[in-house]
């Protein structure tokens, strides 16, 4: 589906804040400025000029953003609001209002962040690493500390995050230099993870080394091969066919 082929109705609805999107293409049609309007009323029109401005930025950019804006216009704080709303953008927002509070220790941010980590709805669950992800960069042996008791939680969308938090290059973030170089100061909490059961977290740890294969090769190499020995699983072999994709690309070519 193309964003021109949405109903005006249904993009009425994701427009005021009444419904949440359901596909990737209806988070990209969300009107930022449309939604802010409908949901801060009396933000004020500069704000709103702002965000109609950047109306053709990326949307990574566009939901910082949008957070800085209601973040200067209520320091009192909305956070605790948007994370209950009923619209996948505002819950969005809400992770990077998170991430406008500065001073938060990391492991406070963490927590903070937890609830929307662990949403229902993929966008939010993306929003909420991409949110924290600069902070996990400036802090990250705590990081790693941190996210290894993430790496054992019950639910899969905690487990998946601890994961997806570290990726060496990610998506849509900057890459993580030092774990580019040194991939194995991950393993805290890749480890815990190496036969999880959920395909969504063994999607990402797949990823996860996938991604290191690019600049160390022979460590994704040693380090399937001493997990496929020690864990003879289906999702560890799953795991590891995804991590070695693109050795396998090579040694092909």
């Amino acid at each position: 589906m193309r964003v021109a082929d949405i109903p005006s109705e249904r993009l009425n609805l994701l427009n005021t804040g009444q419904a949440e999107s359901t596909t990737l293409t209806e988070c990209l049609a969300v009107d930022f400025a449309a939604l802010m309007r409908a949901t801060f009323p009396d933000i004020g029109q500069e704000r709103l000029s702002a965000m109609r401005a950047a109306s053709g930025a990326g949307i990574t950019r566009r939901m910082a953003l949008a957070a800085k804006l209601i973040h200067d216009a209520y320091p009192q704080g909305m956070g605790a609001a948007l994370c209950q709303h009923k619209s996948d953008t505002l819950r969005g927002w809400a992770c990077y209002l998170i991430a406008e509070q500065e001073e938060m220790p990391l492991r406070t941010r963490l927590m903070s962040m937890r609830c929307l980590a662990d949403d229902a709805h993929f966008g939010v669950r993306e929003w909420a690493w991409l949110a924290v992800r600069p902070y996990i960069a400036a802090d990250l042996d705590d990081a790693i500390s941190e996210l290894s008791v993430w790496a054992l939680d019950p639910s899969e969308r905690i487990r998946r995050f601890a994961s997806e938090a570290i990726r060496p290059r990610g998506v849509w973030c900057a890459h993580l230099t030092p774990l580019r170089q040194r991939p194995e100061q991950a393993l805290p909490v890749l480890e815990p993870l190496r036969a999880d059961p959920a395909a969504y977290v063994q999607d990402s740890v797949g990823n996860w080394l996938n991604d290191a294969s690019k600049d160390q090769p022979g460590w994704v190499q040693s380090l399937c091969d001493r997990w496929q020995q020690e864990n003879g699983t289906p999702a560890t072999a799953r795991i590891c066919k995804r991590a070695l994709r693109s050795i396998a690309k090579k040694k092909q070519t």
